[in-house]
């Protein structure tokens, strides 16, 4: 997959991410792109440990689920963070 395409990729599933986690999220659409490509790495590596395969084609469901999968973990890591720093 390219650079571009991983990028959209991590925005989708950010996007995807924040629907999916009830509640209001902050950040913009460059943090939705930053957590979304984070959450694709991250599930690209979890992916490549348990299935021996990460993120391979865009249009490939498994990349889809991953990318979402690892996004959701980074925006509630994220939201765990924010959180605390706007109660201090």
């Amino acid at each position: 997959m390219g650079f571009f395409g991983f990028l959209l990729l991590g925005l989708i599933a950010g996007a995807i991410a924040k629907l999916l986690i009830p509640g209001k999220q902050g950040g913009g659409w460059f943090i939705t792109l930053v957590l979304g490509v984070v959450g694709a790495l991250l599930g690209g590596w979890i992916g490549g440990l348990i299935f021996g395969g990460g993120l391979q084609e865009f249009f490939s469901w498994r990349t889809w689920l991953l990318a979402i999968g690892g996004s959701v973990i980074v925006l509630l890591i994220y939201g765990l963070i924010a959180g605390r720093r706007s109660h201090v």
